[in-house]
């Protein structure tokens, strides 16, 4: 069990030094999972808290250890979970609100001695029944409510994404930013009308060949790819050529698509902060609305 949103972990005794807290959460990725004591030879279900700067991560004990749960705001993506050792507050927020009632359930089982995470294996099957049935019910609660200006897969479970994917042909944005993407699925390429595809904030070290000959040739019109882990992008490219607004700051890209220029309908390309030394030739057919960050460092061939 995942969830992201932002963290403040707050130490009760501090008002007893005179001292308060920093009042501001830092995004984070927190989970629930066993840790076996080396020693002991004891597993305990802890709660981990990973943030960019603690990628090891902070853990708490769970079992016979939370004091009480604060969940007036939930429907607002806020809730506090109270300790007992050590003596702090776990405030939570800017989280999706039916992810966080998952994680709060799952927290709240933890700490009665049951294990939400793993099911038995004389259960198994029934769960992942369960599993599928509750992810149809939640994939079509977004179809027939409307889409949000943006979808999340993430913040779905994997059956519940694969299903809407599959049904929401008429997406036309997808926002995928902010998480720990290192592969792209396939089935992207088959939502006929989506015109944004956002990837900001990744870990994605290839965009799929794949991707560029689905039928995006035709609908996409903004892609954004910045801050990845991108070296290089194929030649096929530039088979994108509806597109009119490229983003590929702070990758690691050291050359450009050789064919560029065939992106004939690009008005904007960002692509400051990474290791291009020069332009291919073709980058002179683009008409590119306005000068970018691409101009101020590197030079066309």
């Amino acid at each position: 069990m995942k969830l992201q949103c932002d963290v403040e972990v707050v130490n009760r005794m501090l008002p007893t030094f005179g001292m308060k807290s920093r009042g501001k959460g830092t995004r984070a990725v927190l989970s629930i999972g066993k840790h076996t004591d080396k020693t002991s030879q004891r597993s305990s279900v802890y709660m981990m808290i990973c943030t960019a700067k603690d990628r090891a991560g902070s853990k708490y004990k769970l079992k016979d250890n939370i004091e009480k749960f604060f969940t007036w705001f939930v429907e607002e993506g806020k809730a506090t979970v109270r300790l007992k050792e050590p003596a702090v507050d776990i405030c939570l927020s800017k989280a999706d609100a039916n992810s966080l009632k998952n994680f709060l359930s799952a927290a709240r089982l933890a700490d009665r001695g049951r294990d939400a995470g793993q099911p038995s294996p004389l259960h198994a099957h029934s769960c992942s029944r369960q599993r599928r049935r509750a992810a149809q019910e939640e994939a079509h609660h977004h179809v027939q409510e409307g889409l949000p200006p943006h979808v999340q897969l993430p913040l779905l479970s994997g059956a519940a994404a694969s299903l809407l994917l599959q049904t929401v042909t008429a997406l036309r944005k997808l926002d995928l930013s902010n998480n720990h993407i290192k592969k792209l699925p396939a089935t992207i390429g088959d939502l006929s009308c989506l015109s944004e595809l956002i990837l900001h904030n990744n870990h994605l070290e290839a965009f799929s060949v794949a991707l560029c000959l689905s039928t995006l040739q035709r609908t996409l019109q903004l892609l954004d790819l910045s801050q990845n882990q991108l070296q290089s992008l194929p030649a096929q490219f530039c088979q994108l050529r509806e597109l009119v607004n490229l983003k590929l700051d702070d990758n690691e890209l050291v050359c450009l698509p050789f064919h560029i220029g065939r992106l004939s309908k690009l008005r904007f390309l960002s692509a400051a902060h990474n290791q291009l030394a020069m332009l291919p030739s073709d980058f002179r057919r683009l008409r590119l609305g306005e000068p970018g960050p691409v101009w101020k460092s590197v030079r066309p061939t």
